[in-house]
C-alpha cells in the first residue's frame, strides 16, 4: 500500500483528495500546514507528497527547497497558482510535477503513478533502455529505432540521455540547459528548441502526436513514460 501525505490548508480539498486516493488503495496522511506536514513526513515516511503552495505558515516553494536538502520523496504540487513562473520555480526547486486547481481526479492519479515509477527508477538508468520501439545502449552510446541504427550528434545524444534518465518527469528549460550545455540563463532556450527539434526528427517523433518527447508549453519537456 502506497502512503501519500497531503499538505493542504483547505479541509474540503483534503477530504476530496482522501476520498480519491483511498478509493485507489492508498494510505492517506493529512496536514493543514507546513509544520505539521514536515513532522508527519519525518515520523511516517510517506512514499509521495501532494503539496499546496499557499500554506498559512510557510510558502510551499520554501517547503520544496527545504525537503530537497535531505529527501528525494516524489512531490506533486497542487496549487491554485496558474502562472508559468510559479510552475517553473516549483519544478526547478525540486518538485516532480505540478497540477493547478481545479484538477481532474484521473489526471492526478495518472501523475501519481508516473511520479512513483520515476522514483523507483531514480537510482540509475539501465545499460539498455527500451521504450516504444526506441532502444538505447548507454554503455556503447548507441541508439536504434524500430531496429534501425540512429546517428545522433553528441549534443543530441546528451539531450536524449537526460530525457531517458527522467522518464515521465517535467524537465524545465533551465534544467536541460544546465544538464546538456552547463548553461544557466533562460535566454539561451533557442539552443534547446533547435536540438530538441533535430532529435525529434531523427526519432520520427511528431510533436503534434508525440510518442517520446512531450512539450510542456512555456516550461520545458517531458519524456513519455
Amino acid at each position: 500500500m502506497t502512503k501519500v501525505l497531503i499538505i493542504e490548508d483547505e479541509g474540503d480539498i483534503r477530504r476530496h483528495l482522501r476520498a480519491i486516493l483511498s478509493a485507489q488503495g492508498h494510505d492517506v496522511l493529512e496536514a493543514g500546514n507546513a509544520k505539521d506536514g514536515l513532522k508527519a513526513l519525518t515520523l511516517n515516511g510517506p512514499d509521495l507528497l501532494i503539496l499546496d503552495l499557499g500554506l498559512p505558515d510557510q510558502d510551499g516553494q520554501d517547503v520544496i527547497l527545504s525537503l530537497r536538502e535531505w529527501s528525494q520523496i516524489p512531490i506533486i504540487v497542487l496549487s491554485a497558482r496558474e502562472q508559468e513562473a510559479d510552475k517553473i520555480r516549483a519544478l526547478e526547486n525540486g518538485a516532480d510535477d505540478y497540477l493547478t486547481k481545479p484538477f481532474a481526479p484521473g489526471e492526478l492519479l495518472a501523475r501519481i503513478k508516473v511520479a512513483l515509477r520515476h522514483a523507483q527508477k531514480q537510482s540509475d538508468v539501465p545499460q539498455i533502455f527500451e521504450r516504444n520501439g526506441l532502444k538505447v545502449d548507454t554503455a556503447a552510446r548507441r541508439v536504434w529505432l524500430e531496429g534501425e541504427s540512429v546517428h545522433l550528434t553528441p549534443i543530441e545524444y546528451r539531450l536524449l540521455s537526460v530525457f531517458i534518465a527522467h522518464p515521465g518527469k517535467v524537465l524545465t528549460h533551465a534544467q536541460l540547459l544546465k544538464a546538456v550545455w552547463n548553461r544557466h540563463t533562460s535566454d539561451q532556450t533557442h539552443y534547446l528548441r533547435i536540438h530538441t527539434q533535430h532529435l525529434r526528427e531523427k526519432l520520427k517523433d511528431d510533436p503534434l502526436k508525440p510518442r517520446f518527447i512531450l512539450t510542456e508549453p512555456g516550461i520545458g519537456y517531458r519524456f513519455q513514460d
